[in-house]
């Protein structure tokens, strides 16, 4: 049985990994460290009584001698390495970034190392770690090509990769680096690339309050989008399953345009009753995607197995519903990122 220490665990992506690893017969305890000790993004997914199995310790990752203290403390069996500034806020703070990102993330390796029972170390990269689109000739990009991060985030998140080999070539845990895109759904409201999420949100709370919400993307071009239950389940697999060495991965996604996306979501919302109070279009003289799209994916199939791709119209389908929900009860929080 595996005790998992998860940082960033009361985050999007984090408590969706923890509902799909509570679903293993494997996990005996997760402990999560957060600095906001906001239980609220879990309840999304495991209702009002949190699993007993979860347990949690208030720890900021820029306090590096903390670190080490607790993960001995833990002596988990693997890492989930989630906990990080967002785009914006590194753009915003460059040096805060730096130490979160970076430094967090070295001292965390640095800790690591000295764990007698830990089986796995994965760690949360991302897209952003690859330059521009344009920089590519290849119709689908694979991980092996030339990175060239266009903004301080994808800067950071590589040289956690390196980080991430440099860990693994010394201590020789298995380690694995999953790069991510748009990841959009239920729990997603940080970070620009929140706004496909936001103009969901904007049709539901609109028929909620019978009230249209008109919603205009900040950006315009291709975007290589990730159901959020699907990337929980990736992030679960690739701790729990066998796997040995190291690897920075594609996480499983579709790729798109912008405008495709808000069409299918007219197009879903229409067929929920909700079309009346459907307004999405992108903004005037939109800027291009920064982040990269046209992902290739197949290493990770190739090396991991059952790991699910939902379509982006079952996955804004089930968005959709969600919100409603979510909306019913008065917790659906929305943000206009568009102008």
């Amino acid at each position: 049985m595996h005790t998992i220490f998860i940082t960033g665990g009361t985050g999007c992506i984090g408590s969706v990994t923890i509902y799909k690893l509570l679903k293993s017969n494997q996990v005996e305890k997760i402990v999560i460290a957060t600095r906001s000790n906001n239980v609220e993004p879990l309840k999304l997914w495991l209702g009002e009584n949190l699993d007993s199995r979860l347990q949690f310790v208030t720890l900021d990752v820029s306090d590096y001698s903390q670190i080490e203290q607790v993960l001995l403390q833990t002596n988990p069996t693997h890492i989930i390495h989630l906990g990080a500034y967002q785009s914006p806020d590194c753009s915003r703070d460059h040096i805060g970034g730096m130490e979160i990102n970076t430094g967090g993330t070295m001292a965390l390796f640095d800790a690591a190392e000295k764990l007698q029972n830990l089986k796995r170390f994965v760690f949360a990269s991302s897209g952003a770690v690859y330059g521009m689109r344009s920089m590519y000739s290849q119709e689908i990009i694979p991980e092996d090509v030339a990175l060239a991060p266009p903004n301080h985030y994808g800067i950071w998140k590589l040289a956690g990769e390196h980080l991430a080999r440099f860990f693994h070539d010394k201590t020789k845990v298995p380690t694995v680096c999953l790069r991510i895109n748009t990841t959009y759904g239920k729990g997603r409201d940080k970070g620009k690339t929140s706004a496909p999420t936001n103009a969901l949100k904007a049709i539901v709370l609109g028929a909620y309050n019978e009230k249209l919400m008109p919603f205009r993307m900040p950006y315009k071009g291709r975007e290589n989008y990730h159901f959020v239950e699907d990337v929980g389940a990736q992030f679960a697999a690739v701790t729990l399953q066998d796997f040995d060495g190291y690897g920075a991965f594609n996480i499983q996604g579709n790729t798109i345009p912008i405008q495709t996306f808000l069409e299918l979501a007219a197009r879903e919302a229409e067929a929920l009753g909700m079309g009346d109070y459907t307004s999405l279009s992108i903004i005037e003289n939109a800027p291009p995607n920064l982040f990269i799209c046209d992902l290739d994916h197949s290493k990770i199939i190739n090396t991991f197995s059952n790991l699910p791709l939902t379509t982006i119209s079952e996955g804004i389908r089930k968005s959709l519903l969600a919100f409603k929900e979510m909306a019913e009860k008065g917790t659906l929080e929305y943000s206009n990122l568009g102008t």
